[in-house]
């Protein structure tokens, strides 16, 4: 079944579209100057074969907003480096970044991470990275081995190989001694990999051990300290280099929607965006903006700013943090003004959209089950609170995505039935509400929602039938939560903890307990 383009809102700003197959898989990754004109092409008709099996495959498509089409054009780039989607052009330098792996054998090998097209790192072990570099990465693998007699045998031999004889390896697989300080050499390598300040931790600490040595005439010893820092002063120089190109500054935006905070980053270099993601995590307990970040930093290259929408809680704590971790002075800023503040703003008209595309999930699927025409996202509700042939009052409450807009709310004084007709109750109420929104030319709702079954949902519909109206009607049983729809003689049951079925019981609740309350008022009026 063909994607529904006219079910999302696609802006017309440069960006760059990423196409969602069902299972929420990237499958391709496009930029465009124009992103609506350039989406909307695809599903026009006369497309080429392979364009057909993509628009086939779309279940769903996210946007990220730039502030131009060059922009547009290196994020597009970087991105699709990133996800590898499978519709796109597979280049040769696919991985930019390199990640290593330090094996969980009896005796760990330093080894490049390999990983899967859909990102799973292969193999156990500890994971380091992402470093820069790439062309060169083997060459460091080696200096790092060397530097930390690390093995690289694939399997363990009996007797000591070449390895040793060059003294890159102390020889584990022979010598008790190397096999005892063997966990000290990989604790050491897994403390530089960590970071660049840990680097120069080790590196004052094996240039003491190198004074002692030579002050107690252990010339060998001192050799093979010096050797080692000769080492590690090219790895640090790699690391200077690694951090010039890709650390300049990071952005982040931060939004709230039911109770799930989105957070969305742009990296930029030189003052352009190189690279985005977006977070999800749920408003519970300690989760916070200053927690993501610095787990997010844990495993993420450190900038020397750090942009941010809204200023974290404990910023100085973090700061103090992250700049131990990174070596240097790291600082966390809201912008107010400028280029900053423009980028900043540029971050969260993104998670606007986010937040607005397709509108609330419970409402989406509340279109799904009850076949609608449109996403219900003003739902009024009525309902009548009888007490007695003259205590009876209507009540509408009103449901704007998803959530209660109380201004909405609406009593009714029955005034053409007497008795206690339910029914010609719903009717009245119905009809005076809909032709005072016809006079004024007022927008009706997307739902309307009866507290009753199949009676009431009927007088509604002759109500709105005497009007010309065609808007969707459903009423909600209270005993069995049975869902009534038009031209249907079987109620529809909706699974208890479906959302949509929430929304509905919640606005009918709301009906209810306003309609209760405001009967309560006249009674006690009546009796005064």
């Amino acid at each position: 079944m063909t994607f529904d383009i006219s079910k999302i809102h696609i802006p017309s700003n440069p960006g760059i579209y990423l196409m969602k197959d069902s299972d929420e898989k990237i499958i391709y990754i496009g930029k465009a100057k124009n992103l609506k004109n350039r989406v909307r092409s695809y599903f026009l008709k006369n497309q080429n074969y392979k364009t057909q099996k993509l628009v086939e495959n779309i279940s769903d498509i996210e946007f990220v907003l730039t502030d131009n089409e060059s922009e547009a054009f290196l994020l597009e780039s970087n991105m699709i480096k990133k996800y590898r989607p499978r519709f796109n052009i597979e280049l040769k330098d696919q991985q930019r970044y390199t990640y290593l792996r330090i094996s969980d054998e009896k005796y760990p090998r330093l080894l490049v991470a390999r990983r899967t097209r859909d990102g799973k790192f292969l193999g156990k072990g500890k994971i380091f990275g992402p470093f820069t570099q790439g062309s060169s990465k083997l060459l460091t693998i080696g200096t790092l081995r060397k530097a930390f007699q690390i093995r690289i045998c694939k399997t363990l031999p009996k007797k000591v190989c070449l390895e040793y004889h060059l003294g890159n390896c102390e020889g584990p697989c022979e010598f008790k001694d190397a096999q005892e300080i063997y966990p000290q050499h990989v604790a050491a390598l897994e403390e530089v990999l960590k970071g660049k300040n840990q680097t120069k931790v080790f590196t004052e600490k094996l240039k003491e051990e190198m004074k002692q040595a030579a002050d107690l005439q252990q010339f060998e010893r001192a050799k093979e300290i010096r050797d080692t820092l000769i080492r590690l002063g090219s790895l640090q120089t790699k690391q200077k280099m690694e951090y010039v190109e890709n650390s300049d500054e990071e952005y982040f935006g931060i939004g709230e929607q039911d109770q799930v905070a989105t957070v969305m980053n742009f990296r930029m270099i030189n003052g352009v965006i190189r690279d985005s993601d977006k977070f999800f995590f749920d408003l519970v307990g300690d989760n916070s903006f200053s927690n993501f970040l610095f787990q997010y930093y844990s495993t993420h290259k450190i900038p020397k700013f750090i942009l941010v929408s809204e200023i974290p809680d404990n910023k100085e704590l973090l700061e103090s943090l992250l700049s131990e971790q990174a070596g240097f002075p790291v600082r966390i800023q809201s912008p107010k003004r400028g280029k900053r503040k423009e980028i900043v703003d540029l971050i969260l008209k993104n998670i606007k959209l986010i937040h607005t595309k397709g509108g609330n999930p419970g409402l989406v699927e509340l279109k799904e089950i009850l076949g609608l025409p449109d996403i219900p996202n003003v739902i009024e509700c009525f309902d009548i609170s009888n007490h007695g042939e003259d205590f009876a009052v209507g009540s509408m409450s009103r449901f704007v995505d998803g959530k209660p807009n109380k201004s909405g709310y609406r009593k009714f004084k029955i005034k053409t039935v007497s008795g206690r007709d339910d029914f010609a109750m719903i009717g009245e109420v119905i009809k005076r509400r809909y032709f005072r929104l016809l006079e004024e030319n007022s927008p009706l709702p997307d739902l309307i929602l009866i507290d009753g079954g199949k009676g009431q949902l009927s007088a509604a519909l002759k109500s709105l039938q005497s009007l010309g109206l065609k808007t969707s009607c459903v009423s909600l049983a209270k005993e069995n939560e049975e869902v009534y729809v038009p031209n249907q003689k079987e109620p529809i049951m909706i699974a208890k903890n479906k959302d949509s079925l929430k929304i509905l019981q919640y606005a009918r609740d709301e009906t209810h307990r306003f309609g209760v309350a405001y009967n309560r008022t006249i009674r006690k009026n009546q009796i005064k």
